[in-house]
């Protein structure tokens, strides 16, 4: 699975270069802020394994207004160096890599 380049930013970590991407519509579950804001990485020159982020937060453009963080450089490249000690291989083929940071996550209802 490889990531859009479109609205893609670029990111360096560890003087490794990625690519991420959050979506800009949030899927219906995160419209509703029933379920947390997701987005995904990649490695920017040998795209493989693609590492899919679940946040502890609603996404930035629910349907609902409920107040979230936006996702900034600085929690991407702290979630690429735990993901990469969790055992993720950006450059090796395969299905994504999840790593669900969404302790604390709270779903409206």
């Amino acid at each position: 699975m490889a990531l859009v380049r479109k609205g893609s930013r670029r990111i360096v970590v560890d003087g490794t270069v990625y690519r991420w991407r959050l979506r800009g519509r949030p899927t219906y579950f995160q419209g509703l802020t029933w379920s947390p804001c997701t987005y995904a990485v990649e490695h920017a020159h040998t795209p493989g394994m693609t590492l899919v982020v679940t946040t502890d937060q609603p996404h930035p453009s629910n349907w609902i207004g409920r107040e979230a963080e936006p996702v900034l450089p600085s929690s991407v490249a702290s979630a690429v160096r735990l993901a990469l000690s969790k055992g993720w291989t950006p450059t090796a083929p395969g299905s994504a890599f999840h790593f669900d940071q969404s302790a604390g996550f709270t779903p409206f209802h």
